[in-house]
């Protein structure tokens, strides 16, 4: 079969079945991180206790098993096609740059998934059980829900460059090498620095989880996505167009 043929060549058969499912397992990840974010969380703030208890026990169980599921097999697949190329995207040219952002990115929203969101998810849901069943709640369910709901967000500020980059070789990225790593260091001083701050106030590791940052940028999901466009327009016009495309 056509497919066998180079099985583990980059763009061979192995290559192409993990891009597919990165991409099918990858959908399902965002799209749910999206529901999560731009449509449960305000309908959850719209019910009542006992309402909101009920869609926590029945709806957001199931679907956080899908969502951390599709985590983990688009972080597989990912790791499968990393690989495949081998040295082919080095950190000083466009397309390893890019990749590699994208690579940096997409595996801290994995590692919050897993690490953060559903660990304090479990909390948050096991407390709904217990009331539901005459229980009394768990005192540690609102921080959980909290922690929670700001890594969450911080995925969702995260996916906005992350779906760029990962994009970025198969569609737009220019020829560039940089042998010096001069202008390339620069430009992943930038990305790090942002890239870092969002991250350790998402875990409250900056003035706690309800830092002045925290408040403004993931209390709302319309702030959370500006920020997120911000964070993409400064790594592209700033990083690409000034310091790399203009040098």
């Amino acid at each position: 079969m056509e497919i066998f043929n180079e099985w583990g060549e980059p763009n061979g058969g192995l290559y192409m079945l993990s891009k597919y499912g990165h991409v099918l397992f990858g959908i399902t990840w965002i799209g749910l991180l999206y529901f999560f974010n731009v449509v449960q969380v305000p309908a959850f703030a719209e019910m009542s206790a006992e309402a909101r208890s009920e869609a926590l026990r029945k709806v957001t169980w199931r679907a956080l098993w899908w969502f951390r599921w599709a985590a983990l097999a688009t972080f597989v697949t990912g790791v499968i096609m990393i690989g495949l190329l081998g040295e082919d995207f080095k950190p000083s040219t466009s397309g390893g740059l890019g990749l590699y952002w994208g690579v940096i990115l997409a595996t801290t929203m994995f590692l919050n998934v897993w690490g953060v969101i559903w660990r304090n998810q479990k909390i948050n849901i096991g407390s709904a059980n217990t009331v539901a069943a005459g229980g009394q709640a768990d005192p540690r369910a609102a921080d959980a829900a909290k922690k929670a709901a700001r890594a969450s967000r911080a995925n969702t500020l995260f996916s906005i460059p992350m779906l760029w980059f990962m994009l970025w070789n198969s569609h737009w990225s220019f020829n560039y090498d940089d042998p010096s790593g001069g202008k390339a260091a620069f430009a992943w001083i930038i990305f790090l620095v942002i890239f870092a701050f969002v991250e350790a106030n998402a875990l409250g590791l900056i003035g706690g989880i309800d830092s002045p940052f925290n408040k403004t940028v993931f209390d709302t999901h319309r702030n959370t996505i500006i920020a997120g466009v911000v964070f993409w327009l400064v790594l592209l016009i700033i990083c690409w167009e000034l310091i790399i495309g203009g040098a």
